[in-house]
């Protein structure tokens, strides 16, 4: 693996600045440079510490010419070695035996380690939740990979985020892998043993805290960085973990790691449901009312400053915008502005038939909720799309707010951290880290991933997609005092 960095950078001195574009023939590319990485520093106490890694967000234009000469030199300076790269994260189970999923079977986690690197990436896997004995029986016929780790597979494949191959994750790509499935079905918040009494575990919090103390015996205790990250429940999990997982490793005598937070489309609203519904399961039933009746049975632990602030009423911990602000941890959060979990327990379904208006006005107040609850929050990337979760999707790094890709924002992120480091406190030229679309409407972003028609399977242009839900172009212009066809191209670049 040294062999191959010293490739990669030899090639990059090589080749030198590259142009960029979106990857994977995504629509509108548009062109951006990145600043070269800046070089080893040391400390205050003087030892040399990990350079700022690579950047391979500045050759995504080439990236696949780049990668094939990366892989020709190294096979002809060392035949094997590109057949010997093994890219899969591999099963381990919990030390701790007495920290289990839902049904008593062993937790544990994925892991592929990356020789040299001091940069840690932990992700937390999402997967909705149950509540009661009966929805939980439900879960465990219909989803009993989400709440036992009986056919787990021995290894994984990262993907986005989780993925070692440059090309597809430019900035994280070099980092030690480790994937947690999710098995507790509790929002990673639980901390109860299975008993004779109590038919499930609910143990999400300590599996995270477990994990950590298992991976400081295998290279964790010399990480300069550990990123918690995490999708839909696993995004809300990094939202209650982050600040419990620094204690634990100051606790442990490790407070020189940075500990810092990616939720990803875990930053859910309590707002009001469209249409109310009895609370059966948890796509019937709104979420305060699910996740009151949750915290009870899972036998939750929250952060202790939002239970501070929210005593009697810890259930606001599990909504971003209220755990928001007690979180000491940097946490960069990514959510689509038009999410489709949001639209589900909220009770806006949408099967195919274009939505009546009431139902188009609550989407678009939905969007306008989620921007005023985020203006905030320093480091986040929200896209007018409709969709959920991103940054395990192979698709990620085409999605773009404002011509910034997701991975450049991250890029960037990190970068702030390393110019404050060194009292460079000005924001680096070209790097934002705050990127909210202004468009009103669902996929009114022309990067946003594709839709298909739900019947036919034919992909949905933006045009398409708004008319097929019920979308009044005519009525709108009119609105906004245009002419038809200049709000349809003004749709059509995403303006």
């Amino acid at each position: 693996m040294r062999l191959i960095g010293s490739l990669v950078l030899l090639v990059l001195m090589h080749h030198g600045v590259l142009g960029a574009r979106r990857f994977r023939g995504g629509r509108n590319p548009q062109p951006r440079r990145s600043p070269p990485p800046p070089p080893a520093y040391r400390d205050a106490g003087g030892d040399t510490t990990e350079s700022f890694p690579l950047d391979f967000t500045a050759v995504e234009e080439n990236m696949d010419n780049f990668m094939k000469q990366v892989k020709n030199l190294a096979q002809s300076l060392y035949p094997c070695s590109a057949q010997k790269l093994d890219y899969d994260m591999k099963l381990h189970f919990l030390e701790n035996s007495s920290v289990t999923c839902n049904d008593g079977s062993p937790a544990g986690y994925y892991m592929k380690e990356s020789l040299g690197s001091r940069r840690w990436l932990i992700f937390l896997e999402g997967g909705w939740y149950c509540f009661n004995r009966e929805n939980c029986d439900s879960r465990y016929e219909t989803m009993r990979r989400l709440m036992s780790s009986s056919k787990w597979p021995q290894t994984k494949t990262g993907t986005g985020i989780l993925s070692p191959l440059p090309e597809e994750n430019p900035h994280w790509w070099n980092a030690h892998m480790v994937f947690i499935p999710y098995c507790s079905s509790d929002v990673w918040s639980g901390a109860s043993a299975k008993t004779d009494q109590n038919v499930y575990a609910f143990m999400g919090s300590l599996i995270i805290q477990e994990v950590v103390k298992d991976l400081l015996t295998k290279g964790l205790d010399k990480a300069k960085v550990l990123l918690l990250a995490g999708s839909s429940a696993g995004g809300t999990g990094v939202l209650l973990n982050v600040d419990p997982v620094a204690d634990l490793l100051q606790r442990l005598g490790h407070s020189m790691i940075q500990v810092r937070g990616l939720a990803d489309s875990g930053w859910f609203l309590d707002n009001k449901q469209y249409r109310t519904t009895d609370c059966h399961d948890t796509i019937s039933c709104a979420p305060t009312d699910a996740i009151r009746r949750g915290i009870t049975y899972w036998g939750s632990v929250v952060p202790e400053r939002c239970r501070l602030a929210h005593l009697g009423e810890e259930w606001n911990c599990f909504f971003g915008y209220r755990v928001f602000p007690s979180i000491k941890s940097p946490v960069f959060v990514v959510q689509w502005l038009f999410d489709e979990a949001q639209l589900t327990v909220d009770n806006i379904h949408l099967t195919g038939q274009p939505v009546q208006e009431g139902q188009w006005r609550y989407i678009q107040n939905l969007g306008i909720e989620l921007r005023n609850t985020l203006k905030d929050v320093p480091a986040m990337f929200a896209p007018a799309c409709l969709s959920h979760e991103i940054i395990t999707r192979n698709y990620w790094i085409d999605v773009q707010v404002k011509g910034t890709s997701l991975p450049r924002a991250l890029y960037c992120w990190d970068r702030s951290f390393y110019d404050n480091s060194r009292n460079n406190k000005a924001p680096p030229k070209g790097c934002p880290v705050h990127l909210i679309d202004s468009c009103p409407w669902p996929h009114c972003n022309p990067t946003c991933p594709t839709i298909r028609d739900q019947f036919t399977g034919q992909e949905m242009n933006v045009i398409q997609f708004l008319m097929h839900m019920g979308f009044d172009v005519q009525k709108m212009a009119q609105q906004q005092g245009m002419d038809p066809g200049k709000l349809l191209g003004m749709l059509s670049s995403g303006s």
